[in-house]
């Protein structure tokens, strides 16, 4: 894993619109902005040659320049409801490259609404990926007490219609372990996500967080939940 530390990149993708809770990468988040629990947990982890903030917000820029981060330019595209956070970090990677005339051979990408994410799960992260082989791995989480064997959708009468068959309406533990994916941390070979424009690729593999450590903050209650979490740890002070 040591060869491929200068010559990875961290891309904090944080966009100023969100529509079920406006300006969250920024809103309080255990006495900080949410956005730089993630620049911390990047710079901490000490393997990425830049950790750059991607955002088309000026005042986001100007927060995250000011916890660490590098956001020497602001995003060109990819910005707008309906792009995909992979393209998101293309757009990023490529102004990367031409800005400071590098290339890297490893992309991260984080979400800042994940702020629970520590450096020692980046850190073991990697530490996954090298020893996979695979072209990317995505960050998961196992699902707990909500589980999705027991789902079903209902009718107009309220009638439940079953996604899965009777015999996996079992007791939770004699079901096999389903899996989540969360943003908290997204890494790729630069060359094949180039070629495939997206982390979803043939044969990528997944690399399973602690449930606390995967929470993804979209709305109010996932902030409060969030901030439950974090004031019960000893990590966030």
């Amino acid at each position: 894993m040591d060869s491929l530390v200068m010559k990875s990149i961290a891309i904090i993708l944080a966009r100023g619109g969100s529509k079920r809770l406006p300006g969250k990468n920024l809103l309080e988040f255990n006495g900080r902005p949410m956005l730089a629990w993630t620049i911390q947990a990047a710079l901490e982890s000490q393997i990425f040659r830049r950790v750059v903030v991607s955002t088309d917000c000026e005042k986001i820029s100007k927060v995250a320049s000011e916890y660490g981060a590098e956001v020497p330019f602001l995003r060109s595209s990819a910005s707008d409801d309906y792009s995909s956070s992979s393209e998101a970090t293309l757009v990023a990677l490529s102004q990367a490259e031409c800005y400071w005339n590098e290339s890297y051979s490893l992309v991260a990408q984080l979400m800042a609404n994940c702020p629970l994410r520590s450096s020692s799960d980046i850190l073991s992260a990697f530490k996954s990926f090298s020893e996979s082989g695979s072209p990317s791995q995505i960050s998961c989480f196992r699902y707990g007490w909500m589980n999705p064997w027991w789902a079903f959708r209902t009718d107009s009468k309220q009638r439940p219609d079953w996604l899965f068959s009777k015999t996996n309406r079992e007791r939770s533990q004699d079901l096999p372990p389903l899996f989540c994916p969360t943003g908290a941390i997204w890494i790729a070979r630069t060359k094949d996500l180039v070629t495939h424009r997206s982390f979803y690729m043939p044969d990528h593999t997944v690399y399973e967080l602690p449930w606390m450590s995967s929470v993804d903050i979209d709305d109010h209650d996932d902030l409060e939940m969030a901030r439950l979490f974090a004031s019960r740890s000893g990590s966030f002070a």
